[in-house]
């Protein structure tokens, strides 16, 4: 019997995800109560409305967020984000928070999502979430991009190391190579090591490359 589970944080008004960047302000564009008088009968709708930045909440990268002629949401194939064979990687941040290619080198990662689970996502909305994170080593990268990985997503608060002002390594090999990334990842703990389906769909939206996503995984079935 198939199941699903969910991977994604919630958005909510004010939800700082990277520090330095502003939360969504979340509100009424027509309140339920404005909307009565449009209607006879007692109905009543809301619409909303929301400003954000497009690195919000768990969110998915595309190859334009770092390169200027890479595809954006709207030109990467609808393949490319849902139903992909999915495996799990444990490196507990408690023991160390780089990830290097000796974790992966066990793992058949040709063409799956590779979902690093580090716990760092107990964290979440606590100041603590921002500083220290686990990342991946650049060496991780090549080696993920070396060895056919389609996607590589995270439960940390960016899949390159922060600390410095480096030239985010990471992202540059794995979207340089059209491997999609998502950060800011939660439940990975729950996911088998391998045997399910990943999926994460953003909208299709034109000159973005980074957009908040329902990121789950499909078991069974």
């Amino acid at each position: 019997m198939r199941r699903h589970i969910d991977l994604s944080h919630t958005i909510h008004d004010g939800l700082v995800t990277f520090k330095g960047l502003p939360g969504p302000v979340i509100c009424d564009f027509l309140s339920r109560e404005a909307s009565r008088q449009n209607y006879t009968d007692g109905a009543e709708f809301q619409i909303g409305r929301i400003d954000m930045v497009s690195n919000t909440g768990t969110y998915i990268d595309c190859p334009f967020h770092r390169y200027a002629d890479g595809r954006d949401l709207s030109e990467t194939d609808i393949e490319r984000f849902v139903d992909l064979p999915a495996v799990v990687v444990r490196v507990p941040f408690r023991e160390r928070i780089e990830i290097t290619p000796r974790d992966f080198i066990r793992v058949d990662v040709r063409d799956k999502a590779v979902l690093v689970h580090t716990g760092w996502s107990e964290h979440w909305s606590t100041p603590a979430y921002f500083n220290n994170h686990p990342f991946l080593s650049a060496d991780a990268a090549v080696f993920l991009r070396n060895a056919g990985a389609m996607l590589v997503g995270i439960d940390s608060h960016n899949i390159d190391d922060t600390r410095t002002k480096n030239g985010r390594p990471v992202h540059t090999t794995l979207l340089g190579a059209e491997i999609l990334i998502v950060e800011h990842m939660r439940g990975l703990e729950l996911l088998p090591l391998e045997g399910f389906l990943f999926s994460a769909v953003p909208p299709k939206m034109k000159g973005m490359g980074t957009f908040p996503v329902r990121a789950f995984a499909t078991l069974g079935g």
